[in-house]
């Protein structure tokens, strides 16, 4: 999926409409019109800011990962990288059991 239908697809997911989500990242409407119908490409600067208030992450929103990550699950893996080696150790030990159990009850 391309940068504009995923900016399109999460401001209408967010309902929020173009005129508050280019107010919110100090864009002219008419700007972020050009980004959605795919006539323009915004700097880094703007896709982060675009991103940054979608709550989404910018690889995703530039399409160089398919799994949407929201500001929720973002801050939760900035928690766990910043503890110490051994919890953030014991905590995917927990995550890793609670997939494979996940995995092997759903086949």
């Amino acid at each position: 999926m391309s940068f504009r239908s995923r900016l399109v697809e999460t401001r209408k997911k967010r309902n929020i409409s173009q005129a508050e989500l280019a107010s919110r990242v100090g864009l002219h409407s008419n700007a972020l019109g050009r980004y959605e119908r795919g006539e323009a490409i915004p700097s880094v600067e703007v896709a982060t800011k675009l991103a940054s208030e979608l709550e989404i992450s910018l690889d995703y929103l530039t399409g160089l990962s398919d799994i949407e990550i929201d500001r929720v699950l973002l801050d939760r893996i900035h928690d766990i990288t910043s503890l110490p080696e051994e919890d953030r150790s014991n905590i995917f030990k927990v995550i890793d059991a609670l997939i494979r159990d996940y995995k092997a009850s759903n086949k």
